[in-house]
């Protein structure tokens, strides 16, 4: 009788235990929570407090997280996950103004912006035989939403945005490539960036920048826990 060969079975990796996942900057912000709460209760004292809100902030991964809080009740309670909702399409009506706050520029030359500025509710980038690159990896948001319109004629306009905002695009190329990656952060305050434009025998992209955080939300989390422990002191 023949035997008809059955084709090898394959394995997929396993995946890996919660604790090793990478934290979030929305996970250490919970911990710093239960930590702020412990510290009010008199669980903790202000100097075990300073000590594990610093590992808190240095902390890389789920499990390292955990040992800050595993002898507190509060890490004990069952937390309902929260419902995750995408980001809209399109920006809130009235929320982004028909003027933009600043104008990217590049005429047979190269524009850029990047470092550490303030990010407005619109800005325009025109390259016209020319280079514009946008980096908003850095960048202070003081809006919740962001539109980019772009615009390139035999140029090239790049946007990097961090890893941990949502970012949208609605456009198109003329025998050119228009691409945007497309983001939805698991923080419901996180930036939103709309990237509209045309791309005409040029180039238009936006990605993430690997690595790169939206660098308030952490900030946010320091000044939050400095105040609260400020507080504890002056009592």
């Amino acid at each position: 009788m023949d035997l008809q060969k059955q084709p090898p079975q394959t394995h997929a990796e396993p995946s890996p235990p919660a604790a090793e996942l990478r934290a979030s900057d929305a996970e250490r912000d919970r911990i710093a929570d239960i930590l702020r709460e412990a510290l009010a209760e008199g669980r903790l004292t202000a100097d075990e407090h300073a000590e594990r809100v610093e590992g808190v902030l240095a902390a890389r991964t789920v499990g390292e997280l955990e040992v800050f809080i595993r002898d507190l009740p509060a890490a004990h309670r069952r937390r309902a996950a929260p419902a995750f909702a995408a980001a809209p399409n399109r920006p809130t009506t009235g929320a982004i103004p028909a003027d933009p706050d600043e104008n990217v520029v590049a005429v047979f030359s190269s524009a850029v912006r990047k470092g550490r500025w303030r990010a407005g509710r619109r800005i325009h980038a025109y390259a016209i035989f020319g280079s514009v690159e946008i980096d908003l990896s850095e960048a202070l948001f003081e809006y919740q939403q962001v539109v980019i319109k772009t615009v390139s004629v035999f140029g090239n306009v790049e946007i990097r945005v961090p890893e941990n905002v949502s970012l949208r695009g609605t456009g198109g190329g003329v025998l050119g490539n228009f691409e945007v990656d497309t983001l939805d952060s698991a923080e419901p305050d996180a930036p939103v960036i709309y990237v509209d434009g045309w791309a005409v025998l040029g180039n238009v992209e936006a990605r993430p920048k690997r690595g790169k955080l939206v660098a308030d939300i952490l900030d946010r989390v320091r000044r939050k826990v400095d105040k609260d422990l400020r507080k504890h002191l002056d009592r």
